[in-house]
């Protein structure tokens, strides 16, 4: 029994300790392509503010803040920044296969099917999987932005952006910058112009029409 019960305590050990370090190993996968970026292709945070400077583009506003997941969470961290929109970012596939990323107003009910429809997605849309986001983008779940287009280079993602941030309607637009734990704000003209650089021409809707 005594013998039975240490050899039960070694597996269940041994086995932690796989968890452990498995788990310890995707963290450092995940932050170093928030972070600091995929050395082998993606950029993270540090690239994407050389490539604000580059196109002389500086930010309206910038907090730092514990890791959010939700608009809700994050509301708190950035109501002293002054009026700004946020945004729900989605990132998305269609039947077939093409991906679309969606920035939409936090107040908008976005329905999927009339997007789709509006935006001649085929098949419909839904969400795609984090791999795909990791690998096109260089960010997880939680961090989806449009800033995250510049890492996208090839053109494999189609960028359906809310017409409400692009006509000078809200002062400034709250995005993360390549990670969930913070947020900074730009301008419509410079987003506009940070998305044409990046090389994505924006399918624009107008949700107050549809």
């Amino acid at each position: 029994m005594i013998h039975d019960f240490v050899r039960v305590a070694h597996l269940c050990t041994h086995h932690r300790y796989l968890f452990n370090h498995i788990n310890c190993r995707l963290i450092r996968k995940h932050t170093m392509a928030t972070e600091g970026g995929d050395q082998n292709k993606n950029g993270g945070r540090n690239e994407l503010m050389e490539e604000m400077k580059k196109l002389g583009i500086e930010f309206t506003a910038s907090v730092e803040h514990p890791e959010v997941f939700t608009i809700d969470t994050m509301r708190p961290h950035v109501e002293h920044l002054g009026e700004g929109a946020l945004a729900k970012n989605l990132f998305l596939k269609d039947k077939k296969k093409k991906l679309w990323l969606l920035s939409a107003l936090d107040s908008r009910e976005v329905k999927l099917n009339d997007v789709a429809k509006e935006v001649g997605a085929p098949g419909g849309l839904r969400f795609a999987d984090e791999s795909i986001l990791m690998d096109k983008l260089g960010v997880g779940n939680g961090c989806v932005t449009p800033l995250a287009l510049f890492n996208d280079k090839a053109g494999d993602v189609r960028f359906i952006c809310d017409a409400a941030f692009l006509d000078g309607s809200h002062p400034q637009m709250f995005f993360h910058p390549m990670v969930n734990s913070a947020t900074v704000g730009i301008t419509a003209p410079d987003l506009k112009t940070f998305v044409t650089a990046s090389g994505h021409e924006p399918v624009v809707l107008n949700f107050d029409e549809s």
